[in-house]
Order: structure tokens, then C-alpha cells, then sequence
């Protein structure tokens, strides 16, 4: 008894290849640099507008100037914040306001759909429930 033997071929696209990797490396980075709830609450801030680091200090209420020095440049590094000098200071402002207030708005749709699971994430969580 002969058996029928069927070749099936791949199809090729013209799509580059994608660094499935690499993509979501720069995703995680991404995150890990909104991670952190002082840089979302500079960011929030500079969405109602462009700050002084001596403003963002005050309206924060806690932090040393030069912790929040440090979390601008880490969101400036990022490509999420830029800084104009004015004078003697800087006036910090988002770089990518729309894409930022889409994305957190996402991730207020999704908290919102988790509860407080998410809190309590024994990896990244607080370990209670607000």
C-alpha cells in the first residue's frame, strides 16, 4: 500500500521580521519607567502644564529636589519629558502628552476591570487591598 505524500509550502510575506524579543524588552522598559509612583505623579502634574523642578517639588510634597531632578531625567531618557531652559531653571513639559494620556487611561480601564488584584501581586503588589 503506497501512501500519498502531500508538500505543503510556506507562504513568505513581505514583512521584515520581527524581534519578538527585543519588542517586548523595550515594552518592559517602557513600564519600569512608569512604574514608579513618583514619576507618575510628575507626570500627572505635567499634564496640567509645563513645571519648574522647584514647583513639581512643592506640589509633591515630600521628596528632596533632587529625587525629582532624578525622576525627570529618568522619564527624559525615556522620551517621555524634555526640559526648555527658562532663566537660571528649567521648564519641564511632556514629550508625548497624547500618547501618555491614552496609555494611562488604559491602565485606569484596566485597574478598574482587576480590582484590587493587582495590589495584591505578591511580585509587584503592596500585599493589601485598598
Amino acid at each position: 500500500m503506497e501512501r500519498a505524500v502531500t508538500r505543503t509550502t510556506k507562504t513568505r510575506t513581505t514583512e521584515p521580521p520581527v524581534d519578538e524579543a527585543g519588542a517586548l524588552s523595550t515594552a518592559a522598559c517602557l513600564f519600569r519607567s512608569l512604574g514608579d509612583p513618583m514619576r507618575l505623579a510628575i507626570i500627572r502634574h505635567l499634564m496640567l502644564g509645563p513645571h519648574r523642578v522647584v514647583d513639581l517639588t512643592r506640589h509633591l510634597d515630600g521628596p528632596a529636589q533632587s529625587s525629582v531632578s532624578a525622576a525627570l531625567a529618568c522619564l527624559r531618557d525615556c522620551g517621555l519629558a524634555e526640559s526648555q531652559p527658562q532663566g537660571r531653571a528649567s521648564l519641564w513639559s511632556l514629550s508625548t502628552q497624547s500618547e501618555l494620556l491614552e496609555l494611562l487611561a488604559s491602565a485606569e480601564k484596566l485597574l478598574a476591570a482587576t480590582g484590587d488584584q493587582v495590589a495584591l501581586c505578591p511580585v509587584y503588589g503592596t500585599g493589601t487591598s485598598s
